[in-house]
């Protein structure tokens, strides 16, 4: 399996030289380890020298360096160098692997901060090219520690070729922005690899498998009927957003429940608009608290949605008002779907604590504790289930962090559980179209969260 991994790394560090001049006569370095990550780096580097390539190793403990792998470099012209000298123009980070722990070693960590200085054949700066993960990554969270300066003591990746599996590290947390371009070799592990995967990472034909599909004989009322609760008198926006989120969606019609009924109407003429909960009339789902307030009238329609058989989604100031013990409650004794949609800050409100280094744990915790699936935002989106499921999403983009995307998304979310998609799969599907139409927004320039409700429309129509 090294040999296979070798021969994986080689081809892609090849294709890298390629773009920069030329394979024959290209210039590579070893940062090597004394593991089988180092290895890998090892027999790759001997067979890139067996085509002409410059490889130089330089290895963070001498005495503990692959043996074999070691042997072979040197067999085909590679040399051990105490540091780079000349042109560099890829390289390839063997330090540790998935056995790391804690960050790189001081002597390591030396080495990597002087990787920037690198220049190639061409005058650009070296290509990193990590081995199965960046070097001093945690694997299993995705957490990069920092120094006391605050700097990652880990590699930053141009590209990361994973063998055999993706590591949580590769998609989720500080880390999967390290990573780069992450191509995955299959090395022969498939027999090895049972069980259910720690994380399920949410693709396009996840989307179109799980999309409610339209026939002859649909209309507004067998395709989903959403309620809206959202939006005051003093953020009538958060209700405009959200609705706009909500008709984006796969749903027929949207009911909306509100004091911003006047704005919402004016914005979005199709909508059935009301005061109140009570009187918004039958729908499949809700979506409750962007912009809803806190007092008491707001707690009185939050109290009204969660009485309602259906399934909902909780955001913003009804997560506020959730951190009230009575209102918590009522959550347990529901038999219908809940999805809460809180940031860092707001789960730090609900839990006591911050979600910490362990970002898939911390959602399934807080999962597991409120019978609800979770939808925790940030850059890479994480999704847990009360069963100790976890989804990423690999859409976002910093472009979504502004205000009133996440009022866009709760609608989205809500039109998605009421077209009956299951809260999971509604929650991975609306974090991955979110990112998608952040990302079409960014294409204008700088984004507000009508740009992202708008964008929405072309990214679903390409599910048809």
């Amino acid at each position: 399996r090294m040999q296979r991994a070798a021969a994986g790394l080689a081809r892609r560090a090849a294709l890298v030289l390629a773009e920069r001049g030329g394979v024959y006569g290209g210039r590579v370095l070893l940062l090597v380890g004394s593991g089988d990550n180092g290895g890998d780096a090892l027999y790759a580097g001997e067979r890139l020298a067996r085509r002409g390539v410059q490889v130089s190793a330089m290895l963070i403990s001498p005495g503990r360096a692959h043996a074999a792998g070691l042997a072979a470099l040197r067999a085909a012209g590679g040399r051990v160098v105490p540091g780079p000298a000349g042109p560099v123009d890829l390289v390839l980070d063997g330090i540790v692997g998935i056995g790391g722990t804690g960050g790189l070693r001081a002597n390591a960590d030396g080495m990597v901060q002087r990787l920037d200085q690198l220049r190639g054949r061409d005058g650009e700066r070296a290509t990193v090219l990590a081995v199965d993960v960046p070097s001093g990554v945690a694997v299993d969270t995705g957490h990069v520690p920092l120094s006391a300066s605050g700097r990652p003591t880990a590699v930053r990746a141009d590209v990361t070729v994973a063998f055999g599996a993706l590591k949580p590290a590769l998609v989720v947390g500080p880390a999967a922005a390290l990573a780069g371009q992450v191509e995955l070799v299959d090395i022969g592990l498939r027999p090895w690899l049972r069980g259910t995967p720690a994380l399920q990472v949410t693709e396009w034909s996840d989307l179109v498998d799980w999309w409610p599909e339209l026939g002859p004989a649909s209309e507004k009322y067998t395709r989903g009927v959403v309620g809206v609760a959202t939006g005051s008198a003093t953020y009538p926006g958060a209700a405009v957003l959200s609705v706009g989120g909500a008709l984006a969606g796969p749903t027929g019609l949207v009911r909306y429940a509100g004091s911003a009924r006047a704005e919402v109407l004016h914005q979005h003429p199709s909508v059935i608009a009301s005061e109140r909960v009570a009187d918004a009339g039958r729908v499949q789902a809700w979506v409750c608290g962007s912009g809803l307030g806190t007092g008491a009238d707001a707690a009185a329609e939050l109290r009204a949605v969660l009485a309602a058989p259906v399934p909902v989604v909780l955001d913003a100031d009804a997560l506020t008002l959730l951190v009230d013990g009575s209102l918590a409650d009522r959550l347990r004794g529901r038999d219908a779907p809940i999805v809460v949609t809180p940031h860092d800050r707001e789960f730090t409100r609900l839990c006591g604590e911050e979600p910490g280094a362990d970002r898939v744990g911390a959602a399934l915790r807080l999962a597991a504790w409120m019978n609800a699936v979770v939808l925790l935002k940030g850059d890479r989106t994480v999704i847990g289930t009360p069963d100790g499921r976890a989804y990423v999403n690999p859409t976002g983009t910093p472009a979504l962090a502004t205000g009133g995307t996440g009022d866009v998304l709760a609608g989205l979310l809500g039109s998605l559980l009421a077209a009956g998609v299951p809260a999971d799969r509604a929650a991975a599907s609306a974090a991955y179209l979110h990112g998608l139409a952040g990302r079409e927004a960014a294409r204008g320039g700088p984004v507000t969260a009508p740009d992202v409700a708008d964008a929405l429309r072309p990214v679903l129509a390409r599910l048809g």
